[in-house]
């Protein structure tokens, strides 16, 4: 089996999916990360289909070794894992299509036949707490029974409004009570100070998790955060490959890692971050945004992960994306089913792709 061609194809809603087709009539399907989706797709179309045209689908890791190392230099955050991640992605895709299982199997068997997902709800800086609570109702009735709340500050607004901050989290705490689990994200918004001032009045509320308080890349911060904290501190979505998961583990001391299956060069190197998280006994609770491959794509690796049983990351159905699947991932009561077909389970449209394409 041979590699014929490779397509990154940018949609209405900023996705990019990505195609690669063989010789045998097997397509692979994957995603790439959202965040520049023009850069983006270009660099699978103009720097990685050259690399794997004309190899063999199924040596993975070998291709995605070639990818990213006679790319290297052209970075290691960003652009180059994200571009990679949807082809890897779709190599594994291919791999459970040729072999007639799901990816979870080959990855050595599915522990969980369905995950509860915990809505992810962003945009808390330009809400007031009335919104929020608002919005929290919402996913409540559409099923969910755990909440995420982010604030988007940002390492450039740090410490902007902390108040509002422990108001809008306590508001939302009374609505969802002690069965439903409620997180908090400042998106890297506070300082070392805040953050654990902040985390403790959260903690007396009965807080789930506390998601990057201080900035991305202040691992010594981290750490006094986490160490100073009884709540479990996490973080991960910034970073891009196993080595820095390493740092972020030894040196950070975050009590969950959150990789990015469409942000960290894909299924294999979200793999290898998982193992290496057991091996320290990081509780895995991946970043996800993507609410079709990018879900399914996560959600195979963690269901072959036998300690990932806390809530995973979902920002809820989007309806225009699913047109453009056969049959699209299936939420309910608060859970979405483990895909159980082939690769990823999921089989795009052309024809509605084609339609939904951001040049069409």
């Amino acid at each position: 089996m041979k590699i014929t061609d490779v397509k990154a194809t940018v949609l209405k809603t900023r996705s990019i999916f990505v195609q690669v087709y063989t010789d045998e009539g097997i397509t692979g399907i994957g995603e790439c990360s959202p965040m520049n989706s023009a850069v983006i797709a270009n660099f699978v179309n103009t720097a990685l289909k050259p690399i794997i045209i004309g190899e063999n689908p199924l040596e993975i890791d070998k291709l995605w070794n070639k990818m990213t190392f006679r790319t290297y230099k052209l970075g290691v955050q960003g652009t180059q894992p994200e571009s990679i991640a949807g082809i890897d992605i779709a190599l594994w895709d291919i791999m459970g299509k040729v072999a007639g299982l799901p990816i979870h199997t080959l990855l050595g068997g599915c522990y969980r036949d369905k995950v509860m997902m915990y809505a992810s709800i962003g945009g808390g800086a330009d809400m007031s707490v009335a919104d929020m609570v608002r919005r929290v109702e919402n996913h409540l009735d559409q099923g969910f029974k755990a909440i995420k709340i982010r604030m988007d500050w940002g390492v450039m607004r740090q410490d902007i409004d902390v108040k509002k901050d422990y108001e809008m989290f306590k508001a939302v705490k009374g609505l969802t009570g002690n069965d439903i689990p409620l997180s908090f994200d400042p998106n890297n918004g506070y300082s070392v100070s805040t953050a654990i001032s902040q985390g403790r009045k959260f903690e007396e509320l009965g807080i789930y998790h506390y998601e990057e308080p201080i900035a991305q890349y202040d691992y010594a911060g981290i750490a006094e955060v986490a160490n100073a904290l009884d709540v479990p501190v996490s973080a991960g979505e910034h970073e891009y490959t196993r080595w820095q998961f390493r740092d972020l583990i030894e040196q950070a001391k975050v009590d969950i890692i959150q990789p990015d299956v469409v942000k960290c060069a894909g299924i294999s190197e979200m793999y290898k971050i998982a193992i290496l998280g057991s091996v320290y006994n990081k509780l895995f609770v991946p970043h996800q945004t993507q609410p079709t491959i990018g879900t399914s794509a996560n959600l195979h690796v963690i269901s072959a992960i036998q300690t990932a049983n806390r809530p995973q990351e979902y920002t809820g159905r989007n309806r225009q994306l699913d047109e453009v699947f056969k049959e699209s991932l299936i939420f309910e009561d608060g859970y979405i089913h483990i895909p159980k077909k082939p690769g990823l389970g999921l089989e795009i449209d052309d024809e509605k792709m084609r339609a939904f394409r951001i040049d069409a």
